[in-house]
């Protein structure tokens, strides 16, 4: 039984990351109807920002994290304003073809800046801890209590404010919400800001205990479409259960049968979901 405790401990850990980093392209998607494939990729991004700042200037953990943060938001600002704006009532291949595109120029950027290779960061809380008989380290325990707050603010913001309502109100109908006075491009520019720094905040988080690579947001990107259609396309709800439910058949999968095979248990749930209910868990069918 501490076995099985402990996979499902590392699988909240992993799930929570996925969860943030799912939950934020979900948002994307709802306003864009595009899949946003550069956010795999903006994650990284965060994660080498986070090391930069701790190596360059050797910062604290978390303003580092909070540098990440701002700088990633910034940058989701720009993106959508560059990339995906002028494509918004064009074809969604446009829009689609412009996502791989970022996602190209932001990962072969960093690796001419950073090199191939791979970073570390120093743990910055590497103490262990025991509960309930199963160890983990403070890290980790931060990475899932992080998320939860995380998740817990985001659904406050967009239920109970105002501009959540927008937010919202845009991911429904995007031109009823503009017939009604919502300017489009602001809700848009900051679905794409807390998009890309939830990502980053993930990032910083996650990279003490991984390795960084410029190669590290492909893997990430998949597994969170794998998320987000498992969950069901557009649902906020199903973006987080959807990540739980990835990163504890991942570790399970991993603690019993192979860790080699943890991919291959992310895309076999996903053929099995979709078989069973094809719009996913939480997915509505068309009216």
């Amino acid at each position: 039984m501490q076995l099985f405790f402990q996979q499902v401990v590392n699988g909240i850990m992993s799930g929570s990351t996925y969860a943030i980093v799912a939950l934020g392209l979900t948002m994307v998607y709802g306003i864009m109807h595009v899949p946003n494939f550069a956010h795999g990729n903006l994650f990284m991004l965060g994660a080498y920002m986070t090391f930069f700042m701790l190596s360059a200037y050797k910062v604290g953990f978390w303003t580092a994290l909070l540098v990440s943060v701002l700088v990633l938001a910034l940058l989701g600002v720009v993106v959508e304003r560059i990339v995906f704006r002028p494509l918004r009532d064009q074809s969604p291949i446009n829009s689609f073809i412009a996502a791989i595109g970022a996602l190209l120029f932001i990962e072969h950027m960093v690796a001419v800046i950073w090199g191939h290779g791979s970073y570390s960061i120093t743990n910055p809380y590497p103490q262990m801890l025991i509960l309930f008989g199963v160890r983990i380290s403070m890290q980790r325990l931060i990475v899932i209590i992080a998320a939860l707050v995380f998740i817990i603010a985001l659904q406050l913001f967009i239920k109970k404010t105002i501009v959540g309502t927008t937010i919202e109100a845009m991911a429904q109908e995007r031109e009823g919400a503009a017939l009604v006075g919502i300017n489009v491009n602001r809700v848009s520019a900051l679905t794409f800001a807390i998009s890309t720094g939830l990502a980053a905040a993930a990032a910083s988080l996650w990279s003490p205990i991984f390795e960084i690579t410029p190669h590290m947001g492909s893997l990430l990107i998949t597994k969170a479409m794998v998320i987000i259609i498992l969950g069901g396309m557009g649902s906020i709800q199903g973006a987080i259960i959807g990540g739980y439910i990835l990163g504890l058949v991942e570790s399970l999968g991993g603690g019993y049968i192979s860790s080699a095979y943890k991919d291959v248990f992310a895309f076999g749930l996903l053929i099995v979901v979709l078989a069973i209910k094809p719009t996913g868990l939480f997915g509505k069918g068309e009216h």
